[in-house]
């Protein structure tokens, strides 16, 4: 296992300047934003038409030691605004054919989630099985619209030798293990996730007990955690549209890991990750409103790289 990096949390640095950033923290892999929501600080897809400008980048890298664990996207391609849906989905394809070129065998996306119609200007989520309306929604929502889009873009990235790691998030129609395996088994084995505990945990799903259930379908990891506040959960449960700045009144907040659960959940998320064949990067993710990214950083990476040191340390032992 080794840490990684999400560096869109470093976007208004250079490319030169973030590496020499994480390379005191002992990092040595990124994760890097190739447009929709995380932008494309460091890396443009435009690139794509020179040949020139991508050796220039994979030598920067290499010169550093540093390799890519995945080139990001999250967006919406299902949006019912056709020209949203139609950008976003564009920008999955070409980070997909970027990827490629850089050897990258990851690409990070969100599932989508279209509208109740084809008449529709919003997304339309989902949460509950009756009236009867929403069930037949969701099967429509299903059935005319995510499959049909992801079994396609399945095959393309398996084309192009590239793993499509969707991200479980609330709002978008994969957010918890029972989905994510659901398009899984209909898109196929080149659509798998991108396994953040942060969104397992507000929602009161176990992480360890969800990778397991995940199994082989864990492509990526995110290194990120979330704090609940019992005094606020037992009033409002988890469903809180509170601004993400309004930390004392919502129910939970993103936190650095470490600040949210300690270390032995993270030791214990680490074997489970192991027990299932997972033994690549744990890429850090910094959304904790409660620190600033430099002190989010460093923190993180100190807690990490001592939870894998811990972990080598009793496989050792009982070798």
């Amino acid at each position: 296992m080794k840490v990684g990096l999400f560096t869109v949390l470093l976007a208004n640095l250079s490319l030169e300047e973030v590496l020499k950033k994480i390379k005191p923290l002992g990092i040595k892999t990124i994760e890097l934003g190739a447009g929709n929501y995380p932008g494309q600080p460091h890396l443009k897809l435009d690139w794509l038409s020179s040949s020139a400008k991508i050796r220039e980048f994979k030598k920067k890298l290499d010169d550093q030691g540093v390799t890519i664990s995945a080139l990001s996207c999250h967006g919406n391609p299902l949006h019912p605004n056709k020209k949203i849906a139609e950008e976003h989905a564009d920008t999955n394809r070409r980070a997909i054919l970027m990827a490629e070129k850089l050897g990258v065998r990851n690409v990070i996306d969100f599932s989508g989630c279209p509208g109740d119609s084809d008449r529709a200007a919003y997304p339309n989520w989902v949460t509950a099985a009756w009236p009867p309306d929403y069930p037949q929604l969701l099967e429509w929502q299903w059935e005319k619209k995510v499959i049909p889009y992801w079994k396609k873009r399945a095959k393309f990235a398996e084309d192009h030798g590239v793993r499509i790691a969707i991200e479980m998030h609330p709002g978008f129609v994969v957010y918890n293990p029972e989905t994510m395996l659901k398009l899984r088994a209909a898109a196929g084995p080149s659509v798998g996730c991108n396994f953040d505990p942060s969104h397992m945990f507000w929602q009161g799903i176990d992480p360890c007990a969800a990778v397991r259930a995940l199994g082989e379908a864990v492509f990526h990891v995110h290194a990120k955690d979330t704090r609940l506040y019992d005094m606020n959960v037992k009033v409002n449960g988890v469903l809180d549209v509170k601004s993400y700045s309004d930390e004392k009144h919502r129910s939970w907040i993103f936190r650095t890991v470490g600040y949210g659960h300690d270390q032995d959940f993270w030791c214990d998320l680490v074997s489970t990750l192991q027990m299932i064949g997972y033994d690549d990067v744990l890429s850090i993710e910094h959304e904790d409103s409660l620190m600033s990214v430099e002190e989010g950083l460093t923190k993180a990476a100190a807690f990490l790289n001592q939870i894998i040191i811990r972990e080598k340390l009793q496989g050792m032992w009982w070798a």
